[in-house]
């Protein structure tokens, strides 16, 4: 028996702490194998001791740990699998790519920034360029796909260390999985390498205080058209130079490398781009190698030489990097290298919610509050993966820029959780309704699930003295004369209503008279509810709350359940505090 308990803790361990940022608890744990194998409570004392000792060496590893021993072992855990295989004829349908068929591999990736976390709108190019290597991948071709973190802009982009990880476990989330991972910052001496290479070949120079061509002097040359002194200078001159900024011989401003383009560009970004600047290290370290390097590639040079490096072939990606695909090309001219195929699709915008990482970033937030779309946010909220991808892959690959309302990510979330949400009964600003007429014992038997009657029902007992019981009932659902109908329970009609309180006469527990009256039916709390809020998310950073009576059986679930509130809409629940359970909804 100790091995099979042993097996099930530890399942019910990494999933509980996958969910709750790697820290699984012994009481939510326990609660689960219970619930799923009643046989085992005869021995809940053995049972609780292996339950410790499993959340301990569970809560020992990292969260990466706990994610591959959790996907190796029961992989349908994480959702992953499913989330995929559900959209497999979605893929398929994804339009052809240029010259996939004639290329022998297929090379795509996804390269964040992770100066923040992922959203709604980056998971698109995440799923899009996953789900074309799955694509291809499904036909015989050998595909990658390949994570690369974009991280060489300490100052302005600056990198936060918890955003690498963060990203590792937004994407698993969503059930995209990367072949190869690569760290720009670590990939430093690769792109000086190539920044001689280029400035030999002639296709790159420097300008830099002293040197002939200054920047300033640069700049206001470069909006005229014209060449600076350097640009025109021996490569070796060049070489030196770029060496001195190495050796740390300029201050910020005062050099930089840049890519030979055409000076007659009618675009003047295009025009002798800089592909490395010097950054005063100690006063912008970088959070993972810190004042190592003052010279740091910028976005376009580094992702040329990594593309080519790499063997990316396809690059999907949103319309603002079209201008970044013209500097990148002049890289690629100037190697002899043939440019990635590239696709640009327009910006994925959902009505009243703000997707830009600026405005997000000075909310000052956690990565997952609810009122967010950050994945974590979302997440956290109770929107699946499966959603998710349901709305990527709706939107596509479009060149026009798509509008959607949050109504269509709710519409996916909602076939997704229906089926699998049970129901329960709460109250919203609830009034005490005293019933006259009952017997000593009535009850009701509340399905799980309508659609699934094996999940079986739940039995509310309300106990009756003198006559009388009492329940809980929304204000708004009770009117003098009215007659209702308690889900489950019975047939009421209201005599009278005053304040805080109610009377109704219990008239019986017929169906069939319930539906010739036309009552309505309404849902209830017994005497031995439970206080409840409920944070609705309103905007970013915005919340109401709805204070009100659940039944007592939702205090009995493990933290993270979701769950329809009969009437009112799907939540859920995030935990308790001071007697008082706390929900977020997520939809109707």
């Amino acid at each position: 028996m100790e091995n099979a308990v042993r097996d099930l803790a530890l399942k019910h361990a990494l999933i509980n702490a996958v969910k709750f940022n790697g820290k699984a608890d012994v009481k939510a744990v326990v609660s689960k194998i219970f619930a799923d194998n009643p046989e085992l409570r005869g021995n809940a004392k053995q049972v609780v001791e292996v339950v410790k000792e499993v959340v301990n060496y569970v809560n020992s590893l990292t969260l990466d740990e706990q994610r591959r021993i959790l996907e190796e072992k029961w992989p349908e855990a994480l959702g992953a699998r499913r989330t995929v295989e559900e959209k497999r004829g979605d893929i398929e349908s994804l339009p052809e790519l240029p010259d996939a068929d004639k290329l022998s591999k297929l090379t795509f990736r996804f390269a964040p920034n992770p100066d923040f976390y992922l959203h709604l709108g980056s998971a698109r190019p995440a799923i899009v360029n996953y789900a074309y290597k799955l694509k291809y991948a499904n036909k015989g071709k050998d595909s990658r796909f390949i994570l690369r973190f974009e991280d060489t802009d300490p100052r302005i982009k600056r990198p936060l260390l918890d955003a690498y990880d963060a990203i590792r476990e937004d994407l698993r989330w969503l059930g995209v999985k990367w072949d190869e991972e690569y760290i720009q910052s670590d990939r430093m001496s690769i792109y000086y390498e190539y920044a001689r290479k280029l400035i030999e070949n002639g296709g790159a120079y420097v300008v830099a205080k002293g040197s002939g061509c200054e920047p300033d002097d640069w700049k206001r040359l470069k909006i005229e058209g014209k060449p600076c002194l350097t640009r025109e200078a021996e490569s070796s001159r060049n070489l030196e130079l770029f060496d001195k900024m190495l050796e740390g011989a300029f201050n910020e401003g005062e050099a930089i490398v840049a890519v030979k383009t055409d000076l007659s560009s009618p675009d003047p970004s295009i025009r002798d781009w800089v592909a490395f600047r010097v950054i005063d290290a100690h006063k912008y370290p970088h959070p993972r190698v810190g004042d190592k390097y003052i010279v740091w590639p910028t976005y376009n040079f580094a992702v040329a030489i990594d593309d080519h490096l790499m063997g990316i072939t396809h690059v999907l990606r949103a319309q603002e990097h079209r201008v970044n695909t013209v500097k990148q090309y002049y890289v690629f001219k100037a190697f002899g290298w043939e440019q990635p195929y590239t696709i640009h699709f327009g910006r994925l915008k959902i009505e009243g919610l703000k997707l830009s990482k600026s405005i997000l970033k000075k909310l000052n937030l956690t990565k997952d509050d609810v009122t967010l779309p950050t994945l974590a946010g979302l997440r956290n909220r109770g929107i699946t993966p499966e959603a998710i991808w349901s709305l990527i892959l709706f939107v596509g690959i479009k060149e026009t820029d798509a509008t959607i309302s949050l109504k269509n990510l709710y519409a996916y979330n909602r076939r997704v959780i229906e089926p699998l949400a049970n129901r329960y009964m709460f109250v919203k600003n609830p009034v005490k309704l005293r019933l006259r007429g009952v017997g000593d014992l009535i009850e009701a038997k509340i399905p799980m699930h309508p659609s699934y009657p094996e999940r079986g029902i739940r039995v509310i007992k309300i106990t009756g003295e003198g006559g009388y019981a009492n329940v809980y009932v929304q204000a708004s659902d009770v009117k003098p004369g009215l007659v209702v109908r308690l889900m489950g329970l019975g047939n009421v009609k209201v005599i009278n209503v005053s304040g805080n309180e109610a009377e109704a006469d219990f008239i019986g527990q017929s169906v069939e008279d319930a539906r010739r009256s036309e009552a309505p039916i309404v849902q209830w709390a017994p005497p031995d509810a439970v206080n409840a809020e409920v944070i609705i998310p309103v905007n970013v950073g915005q919340v109401t709350v709805d204070n009100g009576l659940a039944e007592p059986a939702v205090a009995k679930l493990e933290q993270g359940t979701v769950m329809q509130f009969i009437r009112y809409g799907f939540v859920k629940l995030m935990g308790s505090s001071n007697g008082k359970l706390r929900l977020v909804y997520i939809h109707d």
